[in-house]
């Protein structure tokens, strides 16, 4: 697996990481929240990579994560894959805060509506879905067992958690998506979040170890 990362920088203080997967063998790719910058992934992919676009996976449905995604599809085809509850508020402008951000309406759709547990190839690569809401009802986390890595989204960043002020979202959830999923996974997986720096599972369990339940 040969794994890109792009900081696309949007409306936001502070850019958004999209990752590019590829697999070596069978030359697919999947694009992991393609805010922006459509030229600079296209080129990374069919030029660098020299792959095919499979999926477009979207952690999550806001804007600053999904504002390149019509455009990447046009260029390059790929099949975009969301939660299924995130799925109904691609085009929310309340939910996806554009209206936040006062940015051009979103007209999107997914190819497909992805829930807990699902699989997803890429080539000989296997991701599991793991459903992690908080920041959003959808958001989802992707894990690759065989890589020991981790795309958290917006759930997990390095030190510290997504928010939880925003509509759809809730700290409670986010607390158990975190508590009860992901630090289950082993301590050395890699987590690439959707800002930030990498991290490592077992570098963040300090932080979450000492909340106390009327904390969540």
């Amino acid at each position: 697996m040969i794994l890109k990362r792009l900081k696309i920088q949007t409306w936001i203080a502070e850019p958004t990481n999209c990752y590019i997967i590829f697999d070596e063998d069978s030359k697919e790719t999947m694009c992991i929240d393609p805010a922006g910058n459509v030229s600079e992934i296209v080129d990374m992919i069919q030029n660098i990579l020299k792959g095919k676009l499979k999926y477009i996976y979207l952690t999550h449905c806001h804007s600053d994560h999904i504002l390149g995604v019509m455009e990447l599809k046009n260029r390059l085809g790929g099949k975009i894959l969301i939660h299924r509850k995130d799925a109904e508020n691609l085009n929310n402008p309340n939910v996806n805060l554009s209206e936040y951000l006062d940015i051009p309406e979103i007209v999107l759709e997914a190819d497909s509506r992805i829930d807990d547990q699902d699989k997803i190839h890429l080539g000989n690569l296997e991701f599991e879905v793991i459903h992690t809401p908080g920041h959003t009802s959808g958001g989802t986390s992707l894990y690759c067992e065989k890589e020991k890595c981790l795309f958290s989204g917006d759930t997990m960043f390095c030190g510290t958690w997504g928010r939880t002020d925003l509509p759809t979202s809730s700290l409670e959830e986010i607390m158990g998506s975190i508590v009860d999923r992901l630090l289950k996974l082993p301590d050395d997986v890699i987590v690439y979040p959707g800002h930030g720096k990498s991290t490592m599972i077992g570098a963040e369990k300090n932080i979450y170890i000492d909340l106390k339940p009327k904390q969540f």
